[in-house]
Order: structure tokens, then C-alpha cells, then sequence
């Protein structure tokens, strides 16, 4: 019975994770403008949801303890994306998300993740310019 109900856990809370920002980007995407959505808001948003994964990451907790993050910071890129995108920063979204996976050397997840240099990669491409 226990290991029914965590297994049902598991796949809601991912269910869950896979929606969770679809409404907002279809405002987005319907209004064709970010008028009321926070860049700042946004990018410490997935600071924090970085971190984390990096963390669980690190330190080796099993998959499914932290499998919602990555579907969670998926869907914050592409939101930070469609910010840019109708705020007339396209450029700027462009450079971000070629260079982002780019920047390390790599394309793995812990790689992508894992990286010291995020924060400060963040800061000069979104928050100086702004």
C-alpha cells in the first residue's frame, strides 16, 4: 500500500510541475505583451529553483526527489524567453539561449546546473542591461 501511495505522490506532484506555469505563459501568448510579469521576479525565481536542483544534484538524493525542478525551470526559461520577446529584447533573448548551454562546455544537466559561474552569468546578461 506505502509504496503505491508514494509512487502516486510522485506522479501527481510531476503532473502537477508540468502545468504549473501554463497559464501564465498563455496570458503571455494571448496578450502578446509581459505587461505585469517581473524579469526580476522571474530570473530570482529560477536562481532559486537553480540552487536547489544543484544541491540535490551534488549531494546524490535519488531522482524523484527533485524530477519536478527541472520541469519547473524549463518552463520559467521559456517564460523569461517570451518576457523578452515582447519587450522588444529579442537580441538579448537570443544571445542567452545560445550561449547559456554554451557557456559551460557542455550540454549535460549537472553541467548546465552546476555551474559557478550562473549567478554571475545572469546578472551581466539581464539585470545590468536593464
Amino acid at each position: 500500500m506505502a509504496p503505491t501511495l508514494l509512487e502516486l505522490a510522485h506522479w501527481s506532484t510531476w503532473a502537477v510541475c508540468a502545468v504549473i506555469k501554463l497559464p501564465q505563459l498563455a496570458a503571455v501568448l494571448t496578450a502578446r505583451s509581459a505587461r505585469g510579469v517581473s524579469v526580476g521576479s522571474v530570473l530570482l525565481e529560477l536562481a532559486g529553483f537553480l540552487v536547489f536542483l544543484r544541491y540535490q544534484i551534488y549531494y546524490g538524493y535519488p531522482l524523484q526527489t527533485y524530477l519536478e525542478y527541472p520541469i519547473i525551470i524549463a518552463q520559467d526559461v521559456i517564460l523569461l524567453l517570451f518576457i523578452l520577446r515582447f519587450n522588444g529584447n529579442m537580441k538579448r533573448a537570443l544571445f542567452y539561449a545560445v550561449t547559456y548551454p554554451l557557456k559551460s562546455g557542455n550540454f549535460g544537466l549537472c553541467s548546465l546546473f552546476g555551474s559557478s559561474l550562473h549567478s554571475s552569468y545572469v546578472i551581466i546578461c539581464f539585470v545590468l542591461p536593464l
